[in-house]
């Protein structure tokens, strides 16, 4: 079986995107199934405006169609709404082929964010684009209810899974640092809410392990913040691991697999209880979810590492690759045009 996936999100950008596709094509080609990329690098790109580390691909139809053409494939996977995205999307509605979605990101909610163009008018076209899709896949129970509630048909579930063996609790070693470490992981961007950390009155030490547009504004603003940059592998596994409190306050994620890896590195979460965080903590006791974050942060102090990591050892990203399979498998493949 040869499956190809679309994606405008890709290296060497470092996201939950990114990550999941990694580990997926890894465990299919377990199952001797071939997973081919279309990205940004096969195209001429420009940075995107006010977020220069993505990169957005230039009139890419004739070569996406050429290349879908070239690659003959089983299965068709678009992963985002960029121009890749809807370059493919075009080429499979036009040849009335079947092809899978995923919802990876409240896309609405940061436009809105970042441009101030209500979600309601962005929302129109995430169903537009999702519409022709065989299986819209989401990572959660919850957002998979939400959608179908608001209109989108076809929504199925797609959970995400751990890499356990580069996540794992070690010995804390941050020594310059005061206890305890309230640590942030992701995109330093406005969609992010990233702030509603940083403003928080906590004891010990805050760090940001992460690179984005406001890196350098927020720099400036919170020097009492530790401001760390990207960091990747086994660098970013002792960040997680030296940290007493792993803390997400996004409210737009619709997953967060950061929260399953400051787990599986015996570090607590505290978080807002919306989508992401009530799917994947709950009432569990590896953290606090609550609306007063500072009060989360500090319950979270008291939860017991041994059993963050044994509640983040049910997730596997083996799971995630086949009900990923299963999902394409739910509808009838067709042959690609010469």
């Amino acid at each position: 079986m040869r499956i190809l996936i679309v994606t405008d999100a890709w290296l060497p950008q470092v996201n939950g995107v990114v990550r999941t596709h990694q580990a997926l094509q890894a465990e299919l080609a377990k199952k001797d199934i071939d997973v081919h990329f279309i990205t940004p690098l096969d195209f001429r790109t420009i940075p995107c405006p006010s977020y220069p580390e993505i990169e957005l691909s230039l009139f890419p139809y004739r070569r996406m169609a050429r290349m879908i053409k070239e690659m003959r494939p089983n299965a068709i996977h678009i992963s985002t709404e960029g121009p890749l995205g809807l370059a493919a999307r075009k080429f499979c509605v036009k040849h009335a082929l079947p092809f899978t979605t995923a919802f990876h990101t409240r896309f609405p909610e940061y436009v809105e964010a970042r441009l101030g163009i209500p979600a309601r008018f962005t929302n129109k076209i995430m169903k537009w684009f999702h519409k022709p899709s065989a299986a819209i896949m989401t990572a959660t129970k919850s957002l998979r209810d939400e959608l179908r509630s608001q209109g989108f048909n076809n929504v199925v579930t797609w959970t995400r899974g751990i890499n356990t063996e580069t996540f794992y609790p070690r010995a804390k070693e941050k020594k310059d640092a005061k206890r305890p470490i309230f640590l942030y992981v992701g995109r330093v961007a406005i969609e992010k809410n990233i702030e509603a950390f940083l403003e928080l009155d906590l004891p010990g030490s805050k760090i940001v392990v992460g690179d984005g547009p406001l890196l350098k504004e927020l720099k400036l603003k919170y020097k009492d913040v530790n401001f760390q940059g990207k960091k990747e592998g086994d660098e970013l596994a002792r960040a997680y691991a030296d940290a007493d409190v792993f803390v997400f306050p996004s409210l737009t994620d619709t997953f967060g697999l950061v929260l399953l890896e400051a787990l599986a590195s015996g570090v607590p979460v505290a978080a807002f209880p919306v989508t992401g965080p009530l799917d994947v903590i709950g009432d569990a006791p590896v953290g606090k979810l609550n609306m007063d974050l500072q009060q989360a942060c500090i319950e979270a102090l008291e939860a017991d590492p041994a059993v963050c990591r044994d509640y983040a050892l049910e997730f596997s990203w083996e799971v995630c690759a086949q009900m990923f399979l299963d999902n394409l498998n739910a509808f009838e493949t067709k042959r690609i045009p010469s």
